[in-house]
């Protein structure tokens, strides 16, 4: 069990890497060069190959094992980061676009395969929850490391020996995987009835399309992981480049935003899973979406500080960790949701079915902090923060609603009893 999760935990750790290079190194890295928010917001839609994914997912499955899946994209990341060390952002912005998209490629690959190498070697529900745990936590760690670490040095070090030591990471992770024994036999495993389905369906995608949809619960479960990070996104993506214009320096913000801030956000992950075995997800959603509306009430109030001042920096960094720590909480619960809706469909498309709402839930969050530069660049941070905080209170009467009468209602002690009986009886 233990060599399943350190397996399963380096992959995630290095599928977080490129993410946190986009999310909090290059805006903070472009914006100390001059860049625009708008030019810096569009940077996210290098995210793209996440949002297609699930397009040659099937592929993933069909063709070879996941073995050679997973050392021909780590390796493709290892040659890519190779390549970014010769750019200069600067100087070669496109360049370095262009390998910032080779990155997410080739990491969207290695998650498809990854997660299909859990769905195989997890078993039971104890080590279910323990892997989604760690795949929430490994993949924030590997952000953590290249938004907050790398960010902190950067300066220092140079962007040639940032991408070189990343290049190293991943050749290193890519010979750890060819030897590892925890996929050892998996090319003798045969293919079943399912498979074969499955292989047929892939070729027919609205008929996969039809079968995911039918799954009981997935229309809400799509709408929601569309919806839910929206408010949040706007201001993660711009509250720590308000405190770059009037507050902080890039070293500051890279340790309090990339490694502070990103280590509650990995607490709330962990406590999710401690939580989930107390209490009822649906109460754990309302209470933690109402916390976040709060604390995103808090953070506008900082909009209006313009001057600098210590007590400002502490109320920043205070609003950063809660609002990251919450954050975390609510992914957790959002995965463990995906997975229960997953669980409902056919065996034969259940890891398709898991890649589509993954690939949605990354859709919604990068279609809106995509356009949050450009909308802040157009009316200002005060008018856009009003629509960050609205989207987040719609979002939390949306699963108030589904968790009092909707599609997370628990079910009550009579209606369990009388589901009892009706087995009893038959």
């Amino acid at each position: 069990m233990n060599d399943k999760l350190v397996f399963l935990g380096l992959l995630y750790f290095i599928q977080g890497i490129p993410y946190g290079l986009q999310s909090s190194l290059l805006p903070v890295y472009l914006r100390g060069a001059g860049q625009s928010l708008t030019r810096i917001s569009l940077t996210k839609a290098l995210f793209f190959p996440w949002v297609i994914k699930v397009l040659w997912a099937p592929l993933v499955d069909r063709v070879g094992s996941k073995r050679c899946w997973l050392v021909g994209t780590v390796t493709g990341l290892s040659l890519t980061c190779m390549a970014c060390a010769t750019l200069s952002p600067d100087m070669q912005f496109t360049g370095v676009c262009w390998g910032l998209l080779a990155m997410n490629i080739f990491a969207s690959v290695q998650d498809i395969a990854a997660d299909g190498a859990a769905v195989r070697l997890l078993r039971g529900q104890g080590e279910l929850g323990l892997g989604n745990t760690v795949q929430v936590v490994g993949y924030k760690a590997g952000s953590v490391f290249a938004g907050g670490g790398l960010l902190a040095v950067i300066d220092t070090a140079g962007w040639g020996w940032m991408f070189g030591l990343l290049s190293c990471v991943y050749g290193g992770v890519s010979l750890y995987v060819w030897g590892a024994p925890a996929l050892d036999g998996e090319l003798n495993r045969p293919a079943g009835e399912g498979s074969r389905r499955a292989s047929k369906d892939a070729l027919r995608p609205w008929r996969v399309w039809r079968k995911l949809m039918s799954v009981p619960g997935t229309p809400w479960t799509v709408l929601y992981v569309l919806t839910y990070k929206l408010g949040e996104q706007g201001a993660i993506s711009m509250f720590p480049l308000f405190l770059l214009d009037h507050h902080m320096t890039s070293r500051e913000l890279g340790f309090w935003n990339g490694i502070i801030a990103m280590g509650f956000s990995i607490a709330g992950s962990s406590l999710a899973g401690l939580l989930l075995s107390q209490h009822s997800i649906g109460l754990l959603l309302r209470r933690a979406f109402v916390m976040r509306t709060v604390g995103m009430i808090f953070q506008s109030t900082l909009l209006t500080v313009l001057e600098p001042s210590t007590l400002m920096k502490g109320m920043s960094v205070l609003s950063l960790s809660a609002q990251h720590f919450l954050g975390g909480l609510i992914t957790t619960l959002t995965f463990t949701i995906m997975m229960h809706c997953t669980q409902k469909a056919e065996e034969s498309i259940q890891s398709t079915h898991y890649s589509f709402l993954a690939t949605l839930e990354v859709l919604g969050k990068l279609s809106f902090s995509t356009l949050a530069g450009g909308l802040v660049d157009t009316v200002g941070y005060a008018i856009a923060y009003l629509l960050f905080l609205s989207l987040s209170a719609a979002s939390a009467l949306q699963v108030w609603r589904a968790t009092t009468t909707g599609a997370l209602k628990e079910p009550t002690a009579a209606s369990s009893s009388s589901s009892s009986t009706s087995h009893t009886d038959k």
